[in-house]
C-alpha cells in the first residue's frame, strides 16, 4: 500500500514539470508584445519598454524565464502584474470563490448523479431508467449557458427560491444555483456512467455468488455492486474538479461571479502573462492533487490494489 502511494506521488513530479513547461511555452509563444500594448495607441518610449522588460525578465531567453518562474513557484512568489499588484493577491481573490463553486458542483453531481444512476441501473428497462436516460441526454445536448439563463430566470427571478446573481462576496445560498448549472452536464454523465456500471456489475459472478450465499439484496447492492460501480465514477469526478474550475467562465459570467474564469479572460486580453500562467499552473496543481486523491481512493474501493 505504501509502495503504491509512493509511486503515485513520484509520478506527480514529472507531470507537474511538463505541464508548467507547456503552459509557459504556450503563453510565451502568444503573438503580440504585451509591453508595447501597455501604452495604447500612443505607445511607450523605448527606454520605458526596456525598463519594463528588464523588471519582468522579459528580455531573457525562454528557458531562463521558465526557470526563474519555476523558482518563484517553489518559493510561492508568483510575480507582479503590470499594474504593480501581486499575482498572489489576484489569485487570493479569485481562486477561493471558484474552488468553492467547483466543489459544490462536484458534490451535487456526485451525490445526486450516483443516486439517480444507481436506481436507474437497478431498474434497467423500466420507466425510471428510461426517464433518467432521456433526461440526462437532454441535459447533455443543451448548452450550459442556455441552462444557466433558464434556471436563473425561472428559479431566481420568477420563483425567487435562490438569488439570481452571486455578487462580489457570495455565500452558500448564492452559489447553490451556479453550482447546479456548472455541474449539470457532468451530473448527466455521472447518471449514465453509474447506471451502466451498476447494470453490468449486477450480472457479475461475484454478485451471483453473494446472492447464492443468502446475502440480502440490500447488502449485495451496497457492499458489492455499488462499491465496484463507484470506481469509474470516482475517476470521472476527480478529473472533473479541475475541468470545472477551468471551465467556469460561462457560469461565472451569467451569475456575476468574480472567479478564476473572468480573471483569466481579462488577463489574456490585457497581456498579463504572469497572471495567466500562475492561475493556470494552480489549476494544474489542483487537477494533479485531485487525481492523486482518486488514485488513493482506488485502494479503498478496490481490494485487489491493497493486497497487490
Amino acid at each position: 500500500m505504501l509502495r503504491y502511494i509512493g509511486r503515485r506521488i513520484l509520478q506527480v513530479i514529472p507531470v507537474f514539470l511538463g505541464a508548467t513547461l507547456l503552459i509557459y511555452f504556450m503563453v510565451f509563444a502568444l503573438p503580440g508584445d504585451p509591453v508595447a500594448a501597455l501604452g495604447g495607441e500612443r505607445g511607450l518610449p523605448e527606454a520605458v519598454q526596456q525598463q519594463i522588460r528588464e523588471q519582468y525578465n522579459l528580455d531573457e531567453p525562454f528557458i531562463v524565464q521558465y526557470l526563474l518562474y519555476l523558482k518563484g513557484i517553489l518559493t510561492l512568489d508568483f510575480g507582479v502584474t503590470f499594474s504593480g499588484r501581486d499575482v498572489s493577491e489576484v489569485m487570493a481573490g479569485a481562486l477561493p470563490v471558484t474552488f468553492k463553486l467547483a466543489v459544490m458542483a462536484v458534490l451535487f453531481e456526485g451525490v445526486f448523479g450516483v443516486i439517480v444512476g444507481l436506481f436507474a441501473g437497478l431498474r434497467k428497462g423500466r420507466l425510471f431508467d428510461a426517464t433518467a436516460l432521456v433526461t440526462s441526454l437532454f441535459v447533455i445536448a443543451v448548452p450550459t449557458f442556455v441552462i444557466g439563463f433558464v434556471l436563473q430566470f425561472v428559479v431566481g427571478v420568477q420563483l425567487g427560491w435562490l438569488p439570481p446573481t452571486a455578487g462580489s462576496d457570495p455565500d452558500f445560498k448564492s452559489l447553490l444555483l451556479p453550482a447546479i448549472v456548472l455541474g449539470a452536464v457532468s451530473f448527466a454523465y455521472v447518471i449514465r456512467l453509474t447506471r451502466t456500471s451498476v447494470s453490468e456489475n449486477l450480472t457479475a459472478d461475484y454478485v451471483r455468488t453473494a446472492t447464492a450465499k443468502g446475502l440480502s439484496r440490500g447488502r449485495v447492492v451496497n457492499v458489492h455492486v455499488l462499491r465496484n460501480s463507484l470506481i469509474p465514477v470516482v475517476t470521472f469526478l476527480g478529473a472533473d474538479l479541475g475541468t470545472l474550475m477551468g471551465g467556469a467562465i460561462v457560469t461565472e459570467g451569467i451569475f456575476n461571479i468574480n472567479g478564476v474564469g473572468g480573471t483569466l479572460y481579462r488577463a489574456v486580453l490585457q497581456g498579463e502573462n504572469a497572471t495567466v500562467v500562475s492561475l493556470t499552473t494552480v489549476l494544474v496543481m489542483i487537477y494533479i492533487v485531485a487525481n492523486l486523491v482518486v488514485d488513493l481512493l482506488y485502494a479503498v474501493l478496490d481490494p485487489r490494489i491493497r493486497y497487490a
